[in-house]
């Protein structure tokens, strides 16, 4: 009942519970961690790795042009 509330809202279960501590985190990045969520251990561990590549030179080239 409560999925369907959230889905005809367009906002996940997360946000009605807690307030909309995840509010900011759309439908679509969360159906991609539950994908990641049930990955095998190592594939899990190169999806992360690459994540934090990614983050990591973002973070980076943010600094850079300050």
């Amino acid at each position: 009942m409560a999925a369907k509330i959230a889905d005809s809202l367009a906002v996940t279960l997360d946000y009605l519970v807690k307030d909309g501590e995840y509010e900011r985190i759309d439908n679509e990045t969360l159906k991609k961690l539950k994908e990641i969520q049930n990955l095998d251990p190592e594939n899990k561990s190169h999806v992360f790795a690459t994540i934090d590549a990614i983050l990591k030179a973002a973070k980076l080239k943010s600094i850079a042009t300050l």
